[in-house]
């Protein structure tokens, strides 16, 4: 009988062995990964995949955020980017590889200060961070949460960190992390971009000039080509370009310009509008108490609204608004500066709603203007990117703007006109604006190919060209601009460029990989107040109750025992 059952043991063992080997064996050749976790936070988007899969050499990651006493948040931060560069190189396989590397490895101050030299003229952003020693004392670290990506011999910074002061510490990592997965694959799609499309700013009407859109410029050439494009009534001035951007005209467009523009867009050609409807300017108020808001027509009101938006002669005033130096001195005493909040400067919180805007910084704007959706073609989808908040009310043009708004504080109770809409995205197949407007030898031109219904295709209309402008500082005998929504009175940075760089993406992102962006993780946060009121109940709970539990089980295992044996 011992021996059957030895031998059924023995066989027991040797099929478990051989099914191990089995599954191990099929393992070897069926791929396949699951992800139990409610955001599918550990699943790579199929863009990400065919971009891993279809590498020709290493891409090579320097990550710099390998400190051993680094905060609770950026050391999360650190391990959800091991976590994504290991799931790259579930698909990239050994053309992923990367290293974490501590700058202050080497603890000599001159050696520390050059490696940040380095890595801040290599395009990182430092990140200064509080620290308190035992003694509770306060000191500033400098990290940089940023990695360097190198493919092909070619090296690009990647930021970490989204820095947004309208959110929390905790919520701005989170976002960080969010967005990892697409700046990754944004980094690479970046070093293996061989054909670059076509981008044209047009002028010709008074758009802005090439030193004021030198920062986006700088940004963009790094994706794309871009040209500076004058139409002049030439049929063929946009033809071989992907994007037209229409940056600040401040005189009209002719009938044959808007015709060349509109037939563009016919093509299936995408289009960016950043238009001031209403002309008013901050500087004049440094020479007199006031100045005029005057309404200024530069002629495409009329294709805008055929498009399905008219872009209102109006004015924001906003409670969440930028600031500007008041001088609070007296006559001839020297002139005394403070930052006063200014309602006519709005700065726009993103909306988070589509791949363009989500996790955005503040938006800075200068004298914006509403736009409201026209028309009733469902077939043109109407998606609102920035909108002013809740606070905000409107102004009609012409009007006069005075600091003397500045003497008192805004009352909320007068600010009622919430959300309106500064940035709009239509997508579709929009109808010409010159439809039944031709003479019939015109539309039947070959050489025009007049279309009266275009393909399908998107474009972005933003009210306030000042979204993309860039300001300017005299270096000598030049000008030297800022980095776009660089704000000379406070020093910050706003999320000018990134928005800017998100709609030109999307809108010549065949690959589909703004999707990325879409991945929406939950941030699970401790009630830091139930925390604070319980803790001692948990404490307790935490300490106490194992124990008892321990004891407990102890005791029935040894009442189960003594009658076992007593038996």
């Amino acid at each position: 009988m011992k021996q059957n059952l030895k031998t059924k043991n023995i066989i027991s063992l040797v099929v478990v062995i051989a099914i191990l080997v089995l599954v191990n064996y099929i393992a070897g050749f069926v791929f396949a990964r699951i992800d139990l976790t409610s955001d599918k936070r550990y699943t790579l988007s199929e863009t990400t995949k065919t971009y891993l899969e279809e590498l020709n050499d290493i891409v090579y990651v320097k990550i710099y955020l390998n400190d051993d006493d680094l905060p609770y948040g950026f050391t999360k931060l650190k391990n959800s980017v091991k976590e994504t560069l290991d799931e790259f190189k579930i698909y990239g396989e050994d053309n992923i590889e990367y290293d974490f590397i501590n700058p202050t490895e080497s603890g000599d101050k001159k050696t520390i200060n050059e490696i940040y030299r380095q890595l801040y003229d290599k395009g990182l952003t430092p990140t200064n961070i509080q620290e308190k020693d035992e003694s509770g004392a306060s000191s500033q670290k400098i990290i940089f949460p940023g990695a360097l990506v190198s493919y092909m011999g070619n090296e690009i910074p990647l930021d970490f960190v989204v820095d947004n002061p309208s959110f929390s510490p905790e919520q701005n990592l989170n976002n960080s992390t969010q967005d990892l997965e697409y700046k990754f694959a944004n980094s690479i799609r970046k070093l293996k971009t061989i054909e670059k499309k076509r981008i044209a700013f047009i002028y010709g009407h008074g758009e802005f000039d090439e030193q004021y859109v030198a920062d986006i410029t700088s940004s963009l050439l790094e994706f794309y080509n871009v040209s500076r494009v004058k139409i002049d009534g030439k049929l063929d001035a946009l033809n071989g370009y992907d994007l037209i951007i229409i940056a600040g005209p401040d005189s009209a467009y002719d009938k044959y310009d808007k015709f060349i523009i509109d037939q563009f867009i016919m093509q299936g050609g995408k289009s960016m509008w950043f238009v001031d409807p209403v002309v008013a300017s901050l500087d004049s108020l440094a020479t007199g108490p006031y100045t005029l808001a005057l309404i200024k027509d530069i002629g495409i009101r009329d294709i805008l609204f055929n498009y399905g938006v008219r872009v209102e002669a109006n004015l924001i005033q906003d409670i969440q608004c930028g600031v500007i130096p008041l001088n609070t001195s007296i006559v001839g005493v020297p002139p005394k500066f403070i930052p006063a909040p200014w309602v006519y400067h709005p700065l726009i919180s993103s909306k988070n709603n589509h791949p363009i805007n989500k996790n955005l910084n503040l938006i800075k704007t200068e004298f914006v203007s509403t736009i409201t959706y026209v028309g009733e073609d469902d077939s043109i989808i109407k998606t609102t990117l920035l909108s002013s908040s809740k606070f905000s009310r409107l102004i009609n043009a012409p009007v006069r703007i005075s600091l003397e708004l500045l003497k008192s504080d805004p009352d909320p109770k007068r600010f009622t006109k919430s959300f309106q809409p500064i940035a709009t995205l239509l997508e579709g197949e929009f109808k010409s604006l010159f439809k039944n407007r031709l003479t019939p030898d015109i539309e039947s031109s070959k050489e025009i190919d007049f279309k009266d219904k275009g393909e399908n295709t998107q474009m972005i209309i933003v009210s306030d060209a000042d979204i993309i402008k860039n300001k300017l500082r005299r270096g000598g005998t030049n000008f030297i601009p800022y980095p776009l929504g660089f704000d000379r009175y406070t020093g910050q940075t706003y999320g000018n460029k990134e928005f800017v760089m998100n709609c030109v993406n999307y809108l010549l992102d065949d690959s589909g990989l703004m999707d990325v962006r879409q991945n929406n993780f939950q941030l699970r946060m401790l009630d830091k107040v139930k925390v604070s009121n319980d803790k001692t109940i948990w404490q307790i709970i935490n300490t106490i109750l194992p124990i008892i539990f321990i004891v407990l089980i102890g005791i029935v295992a040894n009442i189960i025992r003594r009658k076992r044996f007593a038996k």
